[in-house]
């Protein structure tokens, strides 16, 4: 009784005193982001202790202010800070609205300060706090931080992701590429790989980006194809007087280092190949096989980024960012290649991969300010990537082939010869409009990707122990089954994507805002490829020597006829018409065009239903044409023909977030998604690699009249439902805990099979009627040791997932292409059942001397990587820890000497095959074409100079 009347009492005692004293509320706005929210202002009542900062939407209170004349102070880093005076009335609460801009003799020192609200971890975890929908971000700040190159290596350190490695893959809470959407600004984004239907995200350089989101629970805003989440990526823009950045890095890999590296003949330094003019048959006749000699294994990276911006007298603004970098990357990797499925059909025990590859990337963004409720945004991205292999495989003389005509249990030998380039051309016009209650934001893109495989060559030989031997009686041989053993390959995609989006926010009152929009896309692929078969006059053609190829396949030794005499002729699967289909330019072998056209209408509410509760409820309607057509060799008569679908779904979604107060959120989101199939997952094509093959199934888009079918369903895309529950606890504007839940169950899902046949074909099928996943996650980011000052000199972070999955499995499927299973249940493809990220980080101050240390360690567990058939066991993705060592070091104000060393505890890359003999060592399409190997250390060190 005591204590309900001391809780009654001070009550009473504090409602008395608020009737005494006054308080200060109001938002703080970005004069120069068209009065967009401008967080972790720092808001003083002069001549008192009494302070706070705006939060992420620039909201402030102040309160228990006694009564009286004050000036209140609002001040940020780089803007002109502004003093309002204000009077203080008992009982009533005074409205203070700032609209900030910067101060224009801080600006040159403002390049990172002015957009900082996008790039700081503080903001971001603010923009956490205060979003509507379940995501994490990561910004420049952090990526700088930690040593992050690009989005990939960005996203892989948000909870609950890993990447793949020795790939470009990104697996969020266990789904990979087919279950993710990537975007830029807002705007979808083309593959530049035909086996993925997402962009690398490797491509994406930090110079470029200003954070990296994802969105893990679906919101109406998004295209339908949603399962793991949305991958956005915001790129920089610039709000200053002008400034210039210079830096240059250099690296080595302890695995290439003293290697004498070979590269593909006819490509360049800067990773361009300039043939693509000229017919794939001349390029044959005209240039040499063996790869050639590279430069000193030396990784280097030269980068600038300026920025200007310009303002007119109507309070208009027009400003510049732009930035260009070239970085190239030297890796040696030393293992296995076995080609193993019902028996060994093809083994390497010792090989070697050298592999150059580039990455040269320019990006420009003009902001123009029409007013403070108006602006344009024109985004221009261009990125080349390229990929430069030469493998030998078999270099022991001990290499085997179950086909071999001379001796299947050693002396089989392979090299492959393989440039690939990616060229991406990305153009985006945004704008944003505010009116009194409506703010319309609208987007359109146009995306164009070529991405090239020119004059691959593969070149296979026998007895190859005898060129090791130093016997001059012995000499190896050219294998020579089939015309193809031996061989040039051309392939060519072009991908073009038109898309846009518009959304328009109506607030109709303090608790509702209704968003409503629309979202289309028309995305057109083309491909095709050739290849050219060296088919020997005999199967005991004698290799000159295996340094130098090019000299027995000369033009010199081509058989023009059966009287000339020569080596050789050049065969070609297809001809024209009235040619034949010896040393005669060819038509492509394979050829597809895939289309996807999506239009989509969505409506959502932001219904504020109490103080502390904000629901979100929304439907999206969408229009899905999907179509490939094909003409492949593999199907016989067959292979001529073409899969279509047309669908209109309705798809609800419901979030809620619940303030448990200031700092705590409960968060749970329910919606209903699908997921499409990829036009490399549809098309019948199938691409071999040195010892694995993987093609399409046209059976994903549904069935055919007339066919018969056994467990195929005339189905063009997969249910799934999606339930997530978070508990949010923002300790501080830097520190974070958080634990998740999350269930997903997944209609009639697409795997990735191993054929239970010689050829051991991978292929896609849709294979059961469900898949469920079950999931936990944990974060925590937190303050260890701090200054005097309150800011952070010791930091931490660690984030932990645990995943479940079941999915069911036919017995047997029977359509355009077979599979059985002998299993009822298995895990799902792709997913890690745990997935770690920590880091540690030490920033002291020692004057202009700021160094900032980290540790970054990451692990997945082993997952599957291809579902076994018939008897054969899964191919598994051995898991990965990685662990990073970064030290920047900003020597003075204008100069960064920054040190990193990656990838330190170098562990073996591995995928195994599953057997009753045990686990067998064996190759992926998903991974490199060496397994059993080490990536190696890279040390590297970078000069940052500021102008």
């Amino acid at each position: 009784m005591k204590h309900g009347l001391l809780l009654i009492t001070l009550f009473i005692s504090s409602l008395a005193f608020s009737q005494t004293t006054g308080s200060i509320s109001g938002k703080v706005t970005d004069k120069d982001y068209n009065d967009e929210p401008l967080p972790m202002v720092n808001i003083m009542l002069e001549n008192t202790t009494k302070g706070t900062s705006s939060d992420f939407d620039g909201l402030f209170k102040l309160e228990a202010i006694e009564p009286g004349s004050y000036k209140v102070s609002f001040s940020f880093v780089g803007y002109k800070t502004e003093l309002v005076p204000v009077e203080i009335v008992a009982g009533k609460v005074v409205e203070i609205n700032v609209s900030m801009g910067p101060n224009a003799a801080a600006l040159d020192e403002v390049v990172i300060q002015t957009s900082n609200k996008r790039e700081s971890e503080v903001a971001l975890l603010l923009d956490q706090k205060k979003a509507v929908e379940i995501k994490q971000s990561i910004g420049a700040e952090e990526l700088s931080r930690k040593g992050v190159s690009d989005a990939a290596g960005a996203v892989s350190k948000i909870s609950g992701v890993s990447k793949q490695e020795g790939s470009s893959n990104v697996y969020v809470r266990g789904l990979g590429d087919r279950y993710l959407n990537t975007t830029l600004n807002g705007l979808s984004l083309p593959s530049n790989d035909v086996s993925k239907k997402n962009i690398d995200l490797n491509l994406f350089s930090s110079d470029i980006i200003e954070n990296v989101s994802i969105s893990k629970a679906y919101s109406s805003k998004f295209y339908s194809d949603f399962a793991a989440g949305n991958v956005d990526i915001s790129s920089k823009d610039y709000k200053g007087n002008g400034f210039f950045d210079l830096q240059v890095g250099s690296s080595v890999n302890t695995n290439a280092v003293g290697k004498t590296f070979k590269k593909s003949e006819g490509t360049g330094y800067f990773g361009f190949y300039n043939r693509y003019d000229h017919n794939p048959f001349a390029v044959v006749l005209s240039h040499q096989v063996d790869p050639v000699t590279a430069t000193s294994p030396i990784n280097t990276s030269i980068g600038a980024s300026f920025g200007k911006s310009i303002s007119f007298n109507n309070d208009s603004k027009l400003s510049l960012y732009g930035t260009v970098s070239f970085n190239n990357d030297y890796a040696y990797r030393e293992g296995s290649n076995i080609d193993y499925t019902n028996v060994e059909k093809k083994a390497f025990d010792k090989a070697e991969e050298f592999e150059y590859g580039t990455t040269t990337t320019a990006m420009a963004n003009l902001n123009y300010k029409i007013d403070n409720r108006n602006s344009l945004s024109y985004t221009s991205l261009f990125i080349n990537s390229s990929s430069d292999n030469v493998g030998y495989f078999g270099i022991d003389g001990k290499g085997r082939n179950r086909d071999a005509n001379l001796n299947t249990d050693k002396g089989f030998y392979q090299m492959n010869v393989q440039f690939n380039q990616n060229l991406i051309y990305v153009n985006q016009l945004v704008g944003k409009h505010s009116f009194e209650d409506f703010d319309l934001t609208w987007g359109v893109g146009y995306n164009k990707v070529f991405a090239h495989e020119p004059d691959r060559k593969r070149i296979s030989i026998e007895n190859y122990d005898f060129a090791l031997d130093n016997d001059p009686t012995t000499t190896a041989t050219y294998y020579n089954n089939v015309a193809f053993d031996n061989q040039r390959y051309f392939q060519t995609i072009d991908d073009d994507e038109l898309n846009g989006r518009v959304n328009l926010a109506y607030t109709i009152n303090d608790a509702v805002k209704l968003n409503v929009g629309y979202n289309g896309r028309t995305k057109e692929r083309s491909f095709e490829n050739i290849r050219y078969g060296y088919d020997f006059t005999n199967s005991s053609v004698p290799v000159s020597s295996v340094g130098n190829i090019s000299q027995d396949l000369s033009l010199n030794n081509l058989m023009v006829n059966q009287q000339s005499g020569g080596l050789y002729q050049l065969n070609v699967v297809n001809t024209f018409p009235g040619l034949s289909n010896v040393n005669h330019p060819g038509l492509p072998e394979n050829t597809y065009k895939g289309n996807l056209e999506v239009y989509a209408g969505y409506v959502n509410a932001e219904i504020n239903a109490t103080e502390k509760l904000l629901v979100v409820p929304g439907v999206r309607v969408e229009k899905i044409n999907q179509k490939v057509a094909y003409d492949v060799i593999n199907l016989g008569s067959k292979g001529n023909d073409g899969i279509a679908s047309e669908e209109t779904i309705a798809l609800p979604s419901i979030s809620l977030k619940y303030g448990l107060n200031e700092d705590q959120n409960l968060r749970f989101s329910a919606s209903q998604t699908i997921s499409l199939p990829e036009f490399k997952e549809v098309a019948p094509f199938v691409y071999e690699s040195v010892s694995q093959r993987i093609g399409g199934n046209p059976d994903l888009l549904g069935t055919k009249v007339g066919a018969t079918y056994v467990n195929v369903k005339d189905v063009s895309y997969s249910k799934i439902l999606n339930l997530d529950l978070k508990y949010e606890w923002f300790m501080s504007k830097s520190e974070l805990f958080s634990v998740g839940a999350f269930y997903k169950e997944i209609n009639n899902p697409i795997n990735q099979v191993v054929a239970f046949d010689a050829t051991g074909t991978q292929r896609y099928f849709r294979t059961g009627d469900q898949a469920r996943i079950m999931g936990f996650e944990a974060e925590i980011r937190k303050n260890i040791l701090v200054d005097d000052n309150d800011e952070t000199l010791l930091s931490g972070g660690l984030n932990f997932t645990y995943m479940h999955t079941e999915q069911d499995l036919y017995n047997s499927i029977s359509g355009t292409y077979s599979v059985s299973f002998r299993n009822d249940k298995e895990e799902l493809q792709g997913a890690s059942p745990i997935i770690i990220n920590a880091d540690l980080n030490y920033s002291p101050t020692f004057g202009e001397y700021k160094p900032t240390a980290n540790l970054v360690f990451s692990y997945f567990s082993d997952r599957i990587d291809a579902l076994g058939s018939g008897q054969l066991g899964n191919v598994i993705e051995k898991g990965l820890p990685t662990f990073d060592f970064i030290l920047k070091n900003k020597v003075t104000s204008h100069l960064d000497i920054n040190l990193a060393v990656k990838n330190i505890l170098n562990p073996t890359v591995q995928y195994i095959r599953e057997t009753k003999q045990g686990n067998i060592l064996v190759t992926s399409p998903n991974g490199k074409d060496v397994s059993d190997y080490k990536k190696g250390m890279q040390i590297g060190l970078e000069l940052k100079y500021k102008f």
